[in-house]
């Protein structure tokens, strides 16, 4: 049987802008798989993560990047604690049908150890390429909805109809998740993320881990342009989950995203120049301040993540792989 889930909880001091007035989830710290140069690397690098100390392996859902399911496969092979999961698959490219298969497989040949992470897409040439047609932004909304439902229905039968003569002949399994803690207690726990009330309150009201994205559509611009948001639009999203979660707040965990780990000596010096060259849409304040950025000495990161999880409820982070090994000792030091 293998490890089942469950959010954990640490005693943790509170600051006076905290977020929350309970004790402080533990920390979780995951990274996203973005590409494969062979599957040696890709072992390395996930037992790498694992002696740090991350929790989770993650496989991103765009064209052009590795499939996520056998990129998870692999990584769960590669390990013996790590978790994997999704992050996030677009239902706009996925048949719930085809998805329970992909989902209820993984969760079994990974002993239990898969998350699943769903969005409703935000890429439209990916759609275009596929030829998927682009819909507003509720209808893709409406589509996710439909897919959690699907998914729920779907491990929560009794298998196809059609193949129980089969079943029987042959004592097949009914192919079904081997965990049951989300999608209504039948399946692997359930990410739901992005940054718009519509999406948050459905991942407040249906998921056990809601994943604040901190991208925001830049107005005016062609869409898929996006700049990265502040601590101020942070904290709101933040509490705007915390209020639409309502009794079912304190059983999750709170997600959000690090787009750059800069381990630096010269805190203002790197954010000047991140502003300068790539970040122009924040002042250095503004980049010093996101909890969307790492920037500083391990001690002083080690710091801005207990900061950030006590100032928004953020008890579980993700970087993307470029930035695994500069997180890493800071992992260490703080799961030691």
């Amino acid at each position: 049987m293998g490890s089942i889930y469950t959010p954990s909880y640490g005693i943790g001091r509170e600051g006076p802008d905290s977020l929350r007035r309970s004790p402080l989830r533990d920390f979780r710290f995951g990274f996203s798989v973005l590409g494969i140069r062979s599957r040696k690397e890709l072992v390395e690098q996930c037992r790498a993560a694992e002696r740090y100390g991350f929790d989770i392996v993650l496989a991103a859902d765009h064209l052009g990047m590795p499939a996520p399911f056998p990129v998870l496969t692999a990584a769960a092979d590669a390990t013996t604690r790590l978790r994997v999961g999704t992050f996030v698959l677009n239902t706009a490219l996925w048949n719930p049908h085809v998805l329970a298969r992909e989902i209820a497989t993984v969760d079994r040949l990974t002993g239990g150890r898969l998350e699943v992470g769903l969005g409703a897409g935000y890429v439209r040439w990916e759609n275009e390429e596929a030829g998927i047609g682009w819909d507003r932004f509720t209808t893709r909304t409406d589509r996710l909805q439909a897919t959690i439902d699907e998914l729920s229905r779907l491990f929560g039968g009794q298998g196809y109809e059609q193949q129980r003569s089969l079943r029987e002949m042959l004592d097949l399994p009914i192919l079904a998740p081997l965990q049951s803690r989300g999608f209504g207690g039948l399946g692997p726990p359930l990410l739901v993320g992005g940054t718009g009330d519509t999406v948050l309150e459905l991942a407040a009201r249906q998921a056990d881990i809601v994943s604040i994205s901190g991208t925001h559509q830049i107005k005016g611009s062609p869409l898929g342009a996006v700049r990265l948001g502040t601590a101020r639009e942070t904290q709101e999203r933040a509490r705007f989950v915390r209020q639409a979660a309502g009794d079912r707040f304190p059983g999750m965990d709170l997600n959000t995203i690090v787009q750059l780990v800069l381990v630096t000596a010269d805190r203002r010096a790197a954010a000047e120049k991140l502003v300068s060259t790539q970040l122009r849409t924040l002042t250095v304040d503004e980049a010093l301040e996101t909890p969307h950025l790492l920037i500083g000495t391990e001690d002083q990161i080690a710091d801005q993540l207990h900061e950030r999880r006590e100032q928004y409820g953020f008890n579980y982070f993700t970087v993307q792989e470029p930035f695994m090994h500069a997180l890493g000792p800071v992992v260490e030091r703080l799961q030691g």
